[in-house]
């Protein structure tokens, strides 16, 4: 599969022949400084475009801000510097920007490699913080998680299950409901994105196990029969799976 930047580099040529968007401006400054790598002076003219009464509601700034934060988020540069030091957590906060922007997700689909590679290194994050039981931390990075990206249902099952661990049981009971929303409207399990079918069954296990922990067999049961169709080949689904269904029958 081509790299997003790869992908974008491409576009380049097709500038002249891409159809106009329906917000206006195809931003091709912008592209070609993301392209060139000059993500700075991206940023400031991203920025500044998002301050422009002519332009704060077209989607495309938003978004190469993120894209732009997410690139210098890699670059050990950038990590020393005070002011791009949190460059991964900004690239989630634009991210969000950029969907309340775009409401129609004219945009989103042909972004979906960078959403893919943004999605995977987000919620290893927040899978770290949860391990490190740094609750609130893990909190706030699948909750911008969910608001770039709320058709994605196993952000939704970190979430709940992150505010659980922080005894905030009505938001847990909210985000649970939006999980059950976003897989329910998922038409094939199967065709998710690989990064979110990782994260919804990983979302799915650490529920489950959590439920039994608590001695709630039967939620936890119902939990993975959520994923009993699409997961079976994993090991540890698998084991779970079983272990929960001996326990049913006893």
């Amino acid at each position: 599969m081509l790299s997003f930047k790869k992908v974008a580099f491409c576009l380049l040529f097709l500038l002249p022949y891409l159809p106009a968007s329906a917000q206006g401006k195809p931003y091709d400054d912008l592209l070609v400084l993301y392209v060139d790598e000059d993500y700075e002076k991206c940023v400031y003219k991203a920025e500044r475009y998002v301050d422009r009464k002519d332009s704060h509601r077209d989607a495309l700034p938003y978004l190469y801000a993120s894209m732009c934060y997410f690139e210098m988020s890699k670059i050990p540069k950038y990590q020393e510097m005070d002011e791009y030091k949190r460059a991964d957590r900004d690239a989630l906060k634009w991210a969000a920007k950029y969907r309340r922007k775009d409401k129609n997700m004219e945009f989103f689909a042909d972004f979906e490699d960078y959403w893919s590679e943004l999605n995977t290194v987000a919620q290893e994050v927040g899978m770290n913080f949860l391990d490190e039981k740094s609750y609130s931390k893990a909190k706030s990075q699948f909750q911008r998680m969910t608001r770039y990206n709320p058709e994605n249902p196993g952000a939704w099952a970190m979430l709940a299950l992150t505010q659980k661990k922080m005894k905030a049981a009505r938001d847990a009971k909210e985000s649970t409901e939006k999980f059950h929303e976003a897989l329910n409207a998922v038409p094939v399990v199967d065709r998710l994105p690989l990064d979110q079918r990782k994260l919804l069954l990983e979302g799915l296990v650490r529920t489950a196990e959590d439920q039994e922990k608590s001695g709630d067999l039967t939620a936890a049961k119902a939990t993975m029969d959520l994923g009993e169709g699409y997961f079976m080949e994993n090991p540890e689904f698998k084991a779970l799976y079983q272990e929960l269904q001996g326990s049913a029958g006893k």
